[in-house]
């Protein structure tokens, strides 16, 4: 009788354990570009860049979402600053996810004038930015979150996005050997000699 007591209390202990760590979960999926051929072409063909991101946790709904960018200039920080910042929106019913799942969508190019426009969409808004940018067509919007397998949790910020130069050395470029090389991202730039890149930031709360 003892054991079966014991065995019992193992499986609840179990089972509350494995639905606490659910409920801290958030999971993230992503895809690039489109399922339309020709719209894959059409893209290419502007350098225009199409993330799509998906957030699902059981706990996600009723929390808020700060999305923010650094912009890094020959390996120093220079600027911080918001994009969206879910509390500080004026209508009460867009300050929170009202669901499990949570979709962004960002598109980005770079403009004629050397700027890298970005469009974010929201479920139920957009909001767009142009940010300064040396005179290169090798800029390529990563998702470092993915590659890094970061742990997504409530009320940490974490590193979303790079939006990157490569690594050039003899001639070659590599964008892979700087996205894989690590977390410690704000450091890329004095590490690979990247005279400029942006690092998106997120969390969930």
């Amino acid at each position: 009788m003892k054991n079966i007591l014991t065995f019992g209390l193992i499986l609840i202990s179990t089972f509350l354990v494995a639905q606490t760590e659910n409920k801290s979960e958030i999971k993230m999926t992503s895809d690039y570009g489109s399922d339309n051929s020709e719209i894959r072409d059409i893209l290419q063909f502007e350098g225009i860049e199409y993330l799509k991101l998906s957030f699902t946790g059981k706990n996600l709904a009723d929390k808020s979402y700060h999305l923010s960018v650094k912009e890094i200039w020959n390996g120093k920080v220079k600027s911080d600053s918001t994009i969206m910042n879910s509390k500080t929106i004026k209508f009460e019913q867009f300050q929170k996810i009202n669901d499990s799942v949570f979709n962004i969508k960002i598109i980005s190019k770079l403009t004629n004038d050397n700027k890298l426009k970005m469009t974010f969409k929201f479920p139920r808004f957009s909001t767009s930015r142009k940010f300064d940018a040396i005179k290169s067509e090798d800029y390529s919007l990563r998702n470092v979150a993915e590659a890094s397998g970061t742990e997504i949790k409530y009320g940490e910020k974490f590193y979303l996005l790079a939006y990157i130069l490569p690594y050039e050395k003899d001639g070659a470029k590599y964008w892979c050997a700087v996205e894989s090389s690590g977390k410690n991202i704000e450091n890329w730039g004095k590490e690979f000699g990247i005279k400029h890149y942006l690092v998106f930031e997120m969390k969930f709360e």
